[in-house]
């Protein structure tokens, strides 16, 4: 019986952080745009690196002279 004596507070401090957490998120913006994180997934991020350097012609690495 003592154990739902520390249980039942327990349990609302629980609920209490949670709910405060959310209100926080909510306020700073965390679910504004659901749908482009979903979207997001779906693109290829390969596409927007260069996979050689554009000033090598060549794609040979030049040294720097501290090498």
């Amino acid at each position: 019986m003592s154990v739902i004596l520390v249980m039942i507070p327990a349990a609302i401090l629980l609920a209490a952080l949670g709910v405060a957490a959310f209100i926080i998120a909510a306020k700073r913006g965390q679910f504004d745009d659901l749908d482009t994180p979903a979207i997001r997934a779906v693109f290829d991020d390969d596409d927007e690196r260069p996979s050689h350097d554009s000033s090598d012609a060549a794609g040979q690495n030049k040294k720097t002279p501290d090498e």
